[in-house]
This record gives structure tokens, sequence and C-alpha cells, in this order.
């Protein structure tokens, strides 16, 4: 199985790959265009990498609940679900940002460099966390 997740955001969106199914990869920080053409370059991914399952961050409030991050999520993944064939996931990512932050600062990467990278790295947490679960 190969896995391909997503940390949906509003300008720039982590992306990390598993061809495995063991490790996850941080695959690169995206920059969104427009929803339309969003969807095709994640539905590109999909069928380049020749993905089973896209999992997507799930931004959850700290209690639990679900705010209007999750359903701007939810309805992107409702438009890339007719455009592959692969199986739509989603897993917490509470908190998943901080940790990456707190691992590229303990790295000793400039804020200016972080900024560039920190959305992948909160991607590769995601997909490793759903992995480990599985």
């Amino acid at each position: 199985m190969k896995y391909l997740a997503i940390d949906l955001g509003d300008a720039r969106s982590g992306i990390a790959v598993s061809e495995s199914g063991i490790i996850a990869t941080g695959l690169e920080t995206y920059k969104r265009i427009n929803e339309e053409k969003d969807l095709q370059y994640i539905a590109d991914l999909v069928k380049y990498y020749k993905i089973d399952v896209v999992v997507f961050g799930l931004p959850l409030n700290m209690d639990g609940s679900e705010g209007e991050r999750v359903e701007k999520t939810k309805a992107f993944a409702e438009k890339l679900q007719p455009l592959i064939q692969a199986k739509i996931e989603y897993e917490d990512e509470r908190l998943t940002t901080v940790v990456a932050e707190e691992m590229l600062i303990e790295g000793g990467m400039r804020r200016d460099k972080r900024k560039k990278v920190i959305d992948k790295i909160a991607a590769t947490i995601i997909l490793q966390s759903y992995l480990d679960r599985e």
C-alpha cells in the first residue's frame, strides 16, 4: 500500500508520502493557487505515485470538536474523491505544527527557513501517526 498525506492550509499545504507503508517522507510544501488547480495537482500526485490511501490531517479543536477548518478539509477531500481511485482517510492533526516547529528549532533552523518546510514536516508527522496505528 502507498499513502499520501496532506496538511491542508489556506495558503500552503504540506504533502508527505509513504511508498512502503512503514515510513513517512516529506514530499513538499505546496503553495496553493486556487481550488480547481489544487485539486488537480493533488490528483496528479496520487496518480504519479500510484497512491492507495490519501490521509488528510483533520484539524480538530483541542476539545476534540469539529470547527470551520474541519469542514473546509472535508469539503476539499469530497471534491478530490471523484478525481482519484484512492481511498480517503483522516488523521487527527492537533499539535502537529507545534511539534514540527519544535523539531526544526531544535535542529537549529532559522525562522525564515522553517516557514518554508513546516507544513511538509507536519504532513510527515500526520502520515507517520496514521501508519503507526495501521
